[in-house]
């Protein structure tokens, strides 16, 4: 899935001027035909693979913070001192070389390999993961990254592998994504890891005393520790003719590929139903593949309750200006063999629709086996339910939000991934030192939108910049402090207000009054 490293600068095996590398900084170079990135920090020189695993970003355009590399794109984050990802969405370590310092000019010598195998502070009889989703996967190759060694089982509903979910809506759906890049891992990764990955598995029941998991096909499974990824399910229109088979949801492989085959066998007219984001990053993939597309919402603006009005305009006229027609503050009020009802009469001829009007946290499990539900599973900072051993990630959690100090749900692929590692080093006693910062991005148009932070409401928005130049950023400020911070091609900026909420997560700012 990522780019092929071009090597490319000053070929690093002959040396640099230590001085063309003040601390703080990367030079991209070369070893051979290998891309590799000089750093120099605090902790000193470092030199690691140019690329990011997981889209292949230039890890030059990014950002060094303490000792640690921030991808530009959607914030990777890895040890330079190791190489190793230490937050997703990259999941592979950047290869390493050792560097050595000879007359004030910095040599990049050969390759190194990873470091000494882990060994956790303390090891489960065994782990099942309920959910084959970011959270789930992320948590299983956590699992094996710190060491541990004993069985780890994910079940999961889907008959599809863990993938890479947020190209379902995007380049995948526009046709210009490649098959073989959707799946997460390889066939033979969950067996070389000694995973064991039991897809088309429906968990019938937990049962909490016995440290127990209870299969829909009337097996069971003990568990010395059990993570809840169970996601969250799309919200269903409710209107007459809404399960008619022209009518879609987004949120499996299988949904992705039941639209393009609709589009395949013919369909040229689309209407969206709610301009969420999927909503509209579907919009954008339908249009790119020529269709007619209507996008119909309750709102005045798309997306401002969470964007603003600058942002939410903009996003609008984005989609305008490629021909999506918007018939917003209308509502759905029945569907057709070939056509979309709305509230006012309007009828809207369709041969497909797609409706994206938010999800539910999946929590039966849950509630069932007598863990505490709100709105979610509530979790504690470490991801535990209140049923030592349990945990939640992902959708379906609610977590403690340290600036707010109230606990908050939050659907987004890279929160659950992180979610999924933070649970997986909790249970075995290794922590979490890093602050769980959340962080989405949204594409429409090949035009990117970076968001840091969480901002259910604000006092005020700042602004700089024009959307419209694709060159902008949005604070979203209270009680004089940023909350979150959408940016527009402003990539290391949104690391560095990444840095500073991850400062005020960890306590080191004031909270949020």
């Amino acid at each position: 899935m990522s780019a092929a490293a071009t090597p490319s600068g000053p070929d690093l095996a002959a040396g640099i001027p230590l001085s063309d590398l003040p601390e703080g900084e990367t030079i991209r170079g070369h070893v051979g035909n290998k891309a590799v990135l000089l750093a120099h920090t605090r902790e000193g020189l470092h030199a690691v693979g140019a690329r990011c695993p997981h889209y292949g970003a230039p890890l030059d355009e990014g950002r060094i913070v303490g000792d640690t590399l921030r991808c530009p794109w959607h914030h990777a984050c890895f040890a330079l001192g190791s190489g190793e990802a230490l937050g997703a969405p990259a999941l592979d370590d950047l290869p390493r070389w050792r560097t050595e310092v000879v007359d004030d000019r910095v040599f990049v010598r050969e390759a190194v390999g990873g470091g000494a195998p882990r060994r956790p502070a303390r090891s489960p009889a065994s782990v099942v993961i309920v959910g084959g989703g970011a959270a789930g996967e992320a948590a299983a190759e956590t699992l094996r990254r710190e060491g541990y060694a004993g069985p780890v089982t994910i079940l999961s509903e889907d008959p599809a592998p863990p993938c890479d979910r947020p190209n379902l809506s995007k380049d995948y759906l526009a046709g210009k994504a490649k098959a073989e890049w959707i799946p997460l891992r390889g066939d033979d990764f969950y067996a070389r890891h000694d995973i064991t990955l039991r897809l088309g598995t429906a968990v019938a029941s937990i049962e909490p005393d016995a440290s127990r998991v209870h299969l829909a096909d009337g097996g069971a499974l003990d568990y010395g520790a059990l993570l809840l990824g169970t996601g969250a399910e799309p919200v269903r229109l409710a209107v007459p003719g809404a399960e008619s088979p022209q009518v879609h949801y987004l949120r499996s492989l299988a949904d992705s590929e039941a639209i393009i085959a609709a589009v395949e066998a013919g369909a040229r007219r689309a209407v969206v139903v709610g301009a969420s984001f999927i909503g509209l990053e579907v919009a954008a993939s339908l249009r790119s593949r020529g269709l007619e597309v209507r996008v119909v919402a309750p709102e005045a603006r798309p997306l401002a309750r969470i964007m603003g009005d600058v942002l939410g305009d903009f996003v609008r006229a984005l989609h305008e200006s490629k021909g999506v027609s918007f018939h917003l503050g209308r509502a759905v009020s029945a569907i057709t063999d070939r056509a979309v009802e709305l509230d006012d009469g309007t009828r809207l001829d369709a041969d497909l629709v797609v409706v994206g009007i938010g999800v539910r946290p999946r929590t039966a499990l849950a509630e069932a086996a007598g863990l505490d539900v709100e709105d979610g599973i509530l979790v504690d900072d470490s991801l535990e339910t209140r049923v030592p051993g349990i945990y939640a990630a992902g959708d379906a959690a609610r977590w403690p939000d340290p600036v707010s100090g109230e606990h908050v749900r939050i659907e987004h692929w890279v929160v659950a991934q992180r979610q999924g590692q933070r649970a997986a080093r909790h249970m075995l006693g290794v922590g979490e030192a890093r602050p769980a910062v959340p962080f989405f991005w949204s594409e429409h148009y090949g035009i990117g939108i970076n968001y840091v932070g969480h901002a259910p409401t604000w006092e005020r928005i700042e602004t700089d910049g024009d959307p419209a130049a694709h060159d902008f950023t949005a604070r979203f400020l209270a009680g004089g402090h940023p909350l979150a911070v959408a940016t527009i091609f402003r990539d290391r900026e949104s690391l560095a207000a990444e840095a500073e909420l991850e400062a005020r997560y960890a306590g080191t700012g004031d909270r949020r009054r």
